[in-house]
C-alpha cells in the first residue's frame, strides 16, 4: 500500500512529450502539421500545456466543456472542436472553439448567427464522404455546400477533411488522399477559394504518412491516439522509437480467495446480458480488485504481471492471481488500451496522478523540432 488513492491513472508526461516531438518531427518533415488531441484526456490542462510546449500550436477536441476547460487555464492555442457542434451548441461552440469540422449548412447557419452576434468570425473546416460512413458529405453534394458555405457572414471556409478507420475500420489509403486532395483542387478553382486545410485523417494515417512519397495537398492531420499510446491504431502495434506507456492504471486487490474456477448453478444471463463460458481449470486463486466496467473498459486492459483477466462487473474486475503472490491491499498494475483510456480518463472514480512534477507549462525546456510547424503552419 502506497498511500495514493486508488484507482488512479498515472500519466508521465515526459514520455508524452517525448511522444508529440517524434510525431511533430515525422509530420513536419512532410510539410504536414496536426492537432493534438486532447479528448481521451478529457482536456486536460496539464497535458496540454505540454503539448503546447512542444510547439504544437493547435488542441482539438470533441467535447466542447473540454475546449473551455484548457482554454480557461489560460493556454494560448487554436482551439478545435472535432466533432460537428449539435444547432444548440452553436453559440458555445463558437465561445470556445476558433475552428469546428462540420457537415450540415443548418449548423453553419446557427454558427454564423452566433459569430455574428459576438463580432466575431468561426471558421469551418467541412468533412467530406469516403467511405467510412461516419461524418461526412457525399462528394456529389459538396460544391453546393461550399457555394452556401462562402456566402455566409460570421463563418470562414477554413478548408475540408475526412475521417476515416474510426467507424468502419476504412484504410487511409494513398487512394484516399489522392481523392481528397483532388476534390481540394478542383473546390479552389471552381469557387475561387484557397483552402488553410487539407485535413487526411487522424492516427490512423501513420503507414500513409511513412509510406507516402509525397503527401500532395494534405498539411493536416488530427493525432490522437498514436501520440498518447505511441500505437499504429490500424494494427494497435507499437511505433518504432514511442513510448507506449505513458498511461498507466493502478487498481488495488480488496480480496484473495481460491475458489472453482467453473461458476456452479443454473447460469443464465450476468448483469451486462452475457452468457459466460469458464474453462474448467480446476481450483484457482482469485483477486478482486476495486475498479470495474463503471471506470473502465476490460478488454483492453493487459496486467503488467502474470495474471489474466477472468471477468468483471460494474465495480469489480476478478484476474486469475494463482502465479501471483498479491494480498489485500497490493496494487496491480495495467496497460490500458484506447477505449480504457478513454473510460479511465472519463470516470470521476478514477485519480489522475502525474509521475513527475516538472512544469511543461515552461516551453524553455523543452526542445522543439526544426520541422514542428509544418507546411501550411496555423496562425499565431
Amino acid at each position: 500500500m502506497t498511500g495514493r488513492p486508488t484507482p488512479r491513472v498515472e500519466i508521465r508526461i515526459d514520455k508524452l512529450v517525448d511522444n508529440a516531438l517524434a510525431l511533430s518531427s515525422l509530420c513536419g518533415s512532410r510539410g504536414i502539421h496536426f492537432t493534438a488531441v486532447t479528448k481521451a484526456v478529457c482536456g486536460s490542462p496539464r497535458v496540454a500545456a505540454a503539448l503546447r510546449a512542444c510547439g504544437i500550436r493547435s488542441l482539438g477536441d470533441s467535447r466542447i466543456p473540454n475546449l473551455r476547460r484548457m482554454r480557461e487555464s489560460g493556454l494560448n492555442a487554436e482551439y478545435m472542436l472535432i466533432r460537428s457542434p449539435a444547432p444548440s451548441e452553436a453559440d458555445v461552440a463558437v465561445d470556445w472553439a476558433d475552428v469546428s469540422l462540420n457537415t450540415e449548412i443548418r449548423v453553419m447557419r446557427q454558427l454564423a448567427r452566433a459569430a455574428r452576434k459576438r463580432g466575431t468570425l468561426h471558421r469551418v473546416v467541412l468533412m467530406i464522404e469516403l467511405g467510412d460512413l461516419r461524418e461526412g458529405i457525399l462528394p456529389s453534394e459538396i460544391d453546393e455546400v461550399v457555394s452556401e458555405t462562402i456566402r455566409l457572414d460570421g463563418v470562414e471556409l477554413a478548408g475540408i477533411g475526412t475521417n476515416l478507420a474510426c467507424l468502419s475500420g476504412v484504410r487511409p489509403t494513398a487512394e484516399k488522399m489522392r481523392e481528397l486532395c483532388s476534390i481540394a483542387d478542383r473546390l479552389e478553382r471552381r469557387h475561387g477559394v484557397k483552402l488553410q486545410y487539407v485535413s487526411g485523417g487522424n492516427s490512423a494515417n501513420y503507414q500513409w504518412l511513412v509510406s507516402t512519397p509525397d503527401p500532395g495537398r494534405i498539411n493536416h492531420l488530427r493525432v490522437g491516439e498514436s501520440m498518447l499510446l505511441g500505437c499504429d491504431t490500424l494494427t494497435r502495434k507499437p511505433i518504432p522509437g514511442m513510448q507506449t506507456d505513458v498511461f498507466t492504471l493502478v487498481a488495488e486487490v480488496i480480496e484473495i480467495k481460491t475458489k472453482p474456477s467453473q461458476p456452479y448453478g443454473e447460469i443464465c444471463q450476468d448483469a451486462f446480458g452475457h452468457r459466460p463460458s469458464l474453462e474448467n481449470r480446476g481450483d484457482r486463486r482469485r483477486a478482486i480488485l476495486a475498479i470495474g466496467r463503471q471506470d473502465v473498459e476490460p478488454a483492453a486492459l493487459t496486467p503488467k504481471m502474470p495474471a489474466d483477466i477472468i471477468g468483471a462487473s460494474s465495480d469489480h474486475l476478478v484476474l486469475d492471481a494463482t502465479e501471483t503472490d498479491l494480498h489485500v491491499g497490493a496494487e496491480v498494475k495495467f496497460e490500458m488500451g484506447y477505449s480504457a483510456l478513454l473510460r479511465a480518463m472519463t470516470s470521476r472514480y478514477v485519480a489522475k496522478t502525474y509521475a513527475d512534477d516538472a512544469d511543461w507549462g515552461d516551453a524553455a525546456d523543452v526542445r522543439v523540432p526544426d520541422h514542428a510547424e509544418g507546411r501550411g503552419a496555423l496562425r499565431a
